[in-house]
């Protein structure tokens, strides 16, 4: 078992608070955004040793059998499959579309070949690999998730046209997008909506800044939630019709201790709070709003899901030996929350190849036949899976109770085989 070291990136959006409040620690003084603890090559997390730190990528690629194990290093190569982050978000991300799989190999080598630079803005694909996410939300968190069904998103623009004819606004795009949503076939409805929103140029940034003045001259706590939220956004991004199209959106507000999945094709932006996020190893991300950065609207448009859907949450499965396991339907990752109290039973980790833990309260001790390690608040660890079984103890110090998250590959085979052959689950 070896102690990381991880890097945490300084995104404007990121609190400047949240995760220092969560580790104990003081703050940096400027926005902490994600923690990055995993190999990916852009940020990988130092593996401390003997000898002196090494990046873990480079670790893995050294010792393969031994850091993989034969299944994982067999389906996904010579790299840790998953990415974990804790993610503070105390302005909104941008609205975004992940490729699936075959989506991603079919992009990239579209890209490579076309001679686009890696460094080029207008690149979608940074890599082959998809890239399905889950969110734990360790505070109260909000985002948006896919799209609700076109009645109810025509019901939220329909009601803001009153005020939009009081002052003088143009309505023609709003009445162009309302008929849109009014197709039988939803899916198309929704496509046709999202497209002239996106797309619409000088009459959608005239709109997104029209509902933006409205909205903020409304009285205070008489939004909605829909609304406010399109408030807020129209405010952070002035002019953006990602403000509108957050209407089309289902809004969710996840409690402490809930997690939401976000497979291939599901259009999402976090809006705001602290999480453990859970990714397979990608940069592959295509943008819809929200942002000042390139939007590719044709392969933002093909690889994105029109289907309306109720927000997908991950269900908790809580076992007999005290596990707690969030398993979204994707290969590369599973999350695990354990809870010790001081003088209480150790629990064993749910280990199916390499693993990440790490620890947000108290201190726990990684006991193996092999080694042993403790670990405490804000600090985190890489456990090889030549090295299990690992069971975690409360370690001294723990009277109020110590919390650990462990990320380890799916324990399914055929959730492995379906993945990489880019099947839906």
């Amino acid at each position: 078992m070896y102690r990381l070291t991880n890097v945490l990136r300084p995104y404007a959006w990121g609190s400047t608070t949240a995760i220092a409040e969560l580790f104990g620690r003081e703050p940096s003084g400027g926005p902490e955004a994600e923690l990055w603890i995993g190999a990916h090559p852009d940020s990988p997390s130092m593996v401390q040793l003997a000898d002196g730190d090494q990046p873990l990528d480079e670790f893995i690629k050294e010792n393969p059998g031994a850091t993989l194990g034969e299944p994982v290093l067999g389906l996904f190569g010579a790299t840790l499959p998953f990415l974990t982050k804790v993610l503070a978000a105390d302005s909104a991300l941008s609205l975004q579309v992940h490729p699936t799989l075959e989506q991603a190999k079919s992009g990239f080598a579209a890209e490579n070949a076309a001679g686009i630079s890696f460094n080029d803005a207008q690149r979608s694909y940074r890599d082959d690999n998809h890239k399905p996410e889950m969110i734990f939300a360790l505070s109260n968190f909000q985002a948006l998730c896919g799209f609700r069904p076109p009645r109810d998103a025509a019901r939220l623009l329909a009601g803001l046209r009153p005020k939009l004819a009081e002052v003088g606004a143009s309505l023609d795009l709003l009445d162009d997008v309302l008929q849109l949503l009014d197709t039988a076939d939803e899916e198309a409805a929704l496509r046709g909506a999202f497209v002239a929103l996106l797309d619409g140029g000088d009459r959608s940034t005239g709109l997104a800044t029209d509902t933006a003045r409205v909205l903020a001259a409304a009285p205070a706590g008489s939004l909605g939630s829909e609304y406010a939220a399109a408030a807020r956004l129209g405010e952070l991004y002035p002019g953006d019709p990602g403000s509108l199209i957050s209407l089309l959106l289902n809004l969710v507000d996840l409690s402490p201790g809930q997690a939401l999945c976000l497979p291939a094709g599901n259009i999402h932006a976090y809006l705001q709070g602290l999480g453990v996020e859970v990714m397979a190893t990608s940069d592959n991300v295509l943008r819809g709003g929200l942002t000042p950065k390139y939007i590719n609207v044709p392969e933002l448009v093909k690889i994105t899901d029109f289907r309306p859907i109720t927000p997908p949450f991950v269900a908790r499965t809580t076992t007999d030996a005290g596990q707690e396991l969030y398993c979204p339907p994707f290969a590369e990752f599973q999350l695990q929350r354990i809870e010790l109290s001081d003088g209480g039973s150790p629990v064993p980790l749910a280990q199916h190849g390499p693993t990440i833990v790490l620890a947000v309260s108290g201190s726990v001790l990684l006991d193996s036949p092999r080694s042993d390690l403790t670990i405490s608040r804000g600090e985190a660890a890489f456990i090889p899976a030549a090295e299990q079984p690992v069971n975690v103890h409360p370690a001294g110090g723990t009277e109020a109770g110590a919390v650990l998250f462990a990320v380890t590959t799916s324990g399914s085979t055929h959730e492995f085989d379906e993945q990489r052959t880019g099947a839906t689950l």
